[in-house]
């Protein structure tokens, strides 16, 4: 009886882990962390501006810093995703996945404060990286996926260094909460069992950024995010029986290149190149606390880009108006996309203001609409890196709704 148990397990680990490789990476990075860039689809966000939430970009934009500043952003992401199964799949009569995707609230905020002419001190806190996915309890999916979630925390102290007009150089000191929850069904069935998996760590990176202002009216910024290792400590529970496992994984460094160009006094244009490393997660290794390893995680995700065009014109002296576009392209493809979080290359649409009622406060307010760039398929079957013996095919139908508000106040 106990091999029986403890095969069942390895089994539904098998499953479990096969399907969690999308939900600890592909895709969710957190972009929303600022309303005031929200409004370009994040045009600009590492060159700086009337907002200091630049500097989780790029930490040398801190020295835009007057005095003490303080700054609350929050972002409502409203997202829609459901996979519909073809009629060929075994388990199609089960249904579709219904909406998976959860509504969330991210909330960010920043502090800055300007020494002297020079020296800038700053801190943020950040939810850098999160998912909320869950579907009805039986679906024609569910040995891939039932619910998963993510959830981080970042604090980053930062300083920076304003050499003179041209030159400001800023660094910073990630500590980051990192946790996971996924479960799935341990077989096809409806009615099936829930496999889960859970587990938790803090690690450390670092930020670091220049700024360089060549000419008058030109700005153009260069941020790093480093990339910060966990050990996840956790439990694995199935049939009355909780097993501990780690699993060392990274999350994706990333580069972020913005520029500013002024067109007039009350026009400017920006841009924005991102690369995120998550191909660095690769295959890592789940185990037991008695050392056995149970699989590897197939991460195996290329590097993702985002190209971003926005402008900003100055309505008044206390109205500014907002808008941008941007090219999203994701890591994951057709050959390892899985149920979890049916990732695809994705288009923004962004528009937004910024309102200034007194002279030291100012509020932010920011709109995303997020498509998908082309028809989105999943195809899981024996050659893919998430099957479990289901081969499942069918369409994704996805949108998100973004909508973001901020208040800028100056002590």
């Amino acid at each position: 009886m106990l091999k029986k148990n403890h095969l069942f397990l390895t089994v539904s680990m098998a499953v479990l882990a096969g399907g969690a490789t999308q939900a600890l990476a592909g895709g969710f990075a957190l972009r929303e962390q600022s309303a005031y860039f929200q409004g370009m689809s994040f045009a600009g966000n590492a060159v700086g501006g009337d907002s200091i939430s630049s500097m989780f970009w790029n930490p040398a934009t801190l020295t835009n810093t007057i005095g003490l500043v303080s700054e609350s952003h929050h972002t409502l992401i409203v997202p829609n995703s459901e996979i519909t199964p073809d009629a060929s799949v075994a388990t199609a009569a089960f249904g579709p996945s219904g909406d998976l995707a959860n509504d969330a609230w991210i909330p960010a905020s920043y502090t800055g404060y300007q020494i002297d002419e020079n020296w800038y001190l700053g801190l943020s806190i950040n939810t850098p990286f999160g998912l909320s996915t869950k579907s009805g309890p039986n679906w024609s999916g569910q040995i891939y996926a039932r619910t998963s979630e993510v959830f981080s925390v970042n604090v980053t102290p930062t300083v920076a260094y304003k050499f003179n007009d041209m030159l400001s150089v800023g660094l910073g000191m990630q500590f980051q909460y990192f946790d996971v929850r996924l479960t799935s069904a341990t077989g096809v069935a409806p009615g099936s069992a829930t496999a889960g998996l859970t587990g938790d760590d803090i690690g450390y990176g670092f930020t670091a950024g220049v700024t360089l202002t060549p000419m008058k009216g030109t700005e153009i910024g260069i941020g790093y995010r480093s990339a910060v290792f966990h050990e996840l400590d956790g439990v694995f529970s199935a049939a009355g029986t909780d097993l501990g496992i780690t699993a060392k994984m990274a999350t994706p460094d990333m580069v972020t290149l913005s520029a500013k160009q002024r067109i007039t006094d009350s026009f400017r244009i920006m841009g924005t190149v991102e690369w995120t490393n998550w191909s660095r997660l690769k295959e890592p290794a789940v185990v037991l606390d008695n050392g056995v390893q149970l699989r590897t995680l197939p991460f195996n995700y290329d590097d993702s880009w985002f190209f971003a065009l926005g402008g900003e014109y100055d309505w008044n002296q206390d109205l500014t108006l907002r808008a941008g576009v941007a090219y999203e392209m994701s890591p994951i493809d057709e050959d390892i996309r899985s149920l979890r979080l049916p990732d695809s290359d994705r288009v923004w649409l962004s528009a937004g203001l910024s309102y200034k009622p007194m002279e030291n406060l100012s509020l932010d307010l920011g709109y995303t609409y997020i498509f998908s760039a082309d028809d989105v398929r999943v195809n899981i079957g024996p050659s893919h890196q998430d099957y479990a013996g289901l081969t499942y095919t069918g369409d994704v139908d996805s949108s998100v709704n973004i909508v973001s508000a901020a208040v800028r106040y100056t002590w």
